[in-house]
């Protein structure tokens, strides 16, 4: 199969948009383009890809799109590297930062402001694999994420790329909690917790701020982390303001806590 990347792009944006008229005009394409880029990877597959009504992908159209990902971005990738290689030095640096990365974040526009005197800066505030996808396909220049890693560990960042990283800063991680919460009380002591103590707990699962519940069951080596509900956002403030009112609890750098949020020292294992 010779995939043309340009038609797996088109299934991909229908894919996120539900819709071949709204993938048109993200893409820039007439819709009857966009029906034909579908049509013409349908017939090399032999397979329908999309189901039109409502549009949503078949079972080998998702079985695709599992592959699409890493494939256009390893693509995205190698133009990037090649345009470094022969391009000016950009007029205006972008950078790129996940939310809880403002520590490194000082630092790195401190050196950013030596290193390139009188380039203009522009930073973005998104999520971590957003970044690191930006940084992958050339969107920015340089990234900063946070994430769950030793002192001396890399973090994992995208198995699509391979990114160069470089260890900025490390922060002790801390649960927050409600400050009436009865384990609140931990807080003032050298006991702290283990994700253990807190297996029956509610959980908020934010994904692009805290640390995902899919690295703390890793972590806890237990399935029995449950999220009270999904947080999709990237606004630590509102994060903080929902653990507060008590509806759950997450796992998050010391240094990302506000006065009326408890923090009590955790160990990731059970």
């Amino acid at each position: 199969m010779g995939v043309d990347p340009h038609l797996l792009r088109t299934l991909v944006t229908v894919a996120e948009c539900g819709s071949f008229s709204a993938a048109a005009s993200r893409l820039g394409y007439t819709q009857s383009a966009v029906s034909q880029h579908i049509a013409a990877l349908e017939s090399d597959l032999g397979t329908p890809l999309l189901r039109r009504r409502p549009v949503v992908p078949t079972p080998a159209g998702e079985r695709l799109l599992e592959h699409a990902g890493p494939i256009l971005l390893r693509l995205d990738a190698a133009r990037a590297d090649v345009r470094r290689t022969v391009a000016d030095p950009p007029s205006t640096l972008t950078l790129a930062a996940s939310p809880l990365a403002a520590r490194p974040l000082a630092v790195a526009l401190a050196e950013v402001r030596r290193s390139y005197p009188g380039t203009d800066t522009m930073l973005t505030v998104c999520g971590r694999d957003e970044v690191a996808e930006g940084v992958a396909a050339g969107t920015f220049t340089l990234g900063l994420v946070d994430g769950i890693a030793a002192a001396t560990d890399p973090l994992h960042l995208t198995a699509a790329v391979q990114l160069r990283t470089t260890p900025v800063a490390h922060d002790d991680l801390v649960v927050a909690l409600p400050k009436d919460h009865p384990l609140a009380s931990r807080s003032r002591t050298r006991r702290g917790l283990s994700l253990g103590d807190l297996a029956d707990a509610r959980w908020i699962d934010a994904p692009e701020v805290a640390a995902p519940l899919t690295a703390l069951r890793a972590a806890a080596g237990s399935d029995a982390l449950h999220p009270a509900f999904t947080y999709n956002g990237t606004d630590v403030h509102t994060l903080l303001r929902l653990v507060a009112s008590g509806h759950g609890l997450v796992v998050l750098p010391q240094s990302a806590l506000v006065p009326d949020v408890a923090a009590v020292a955790t160990a990731l294992s059970s």
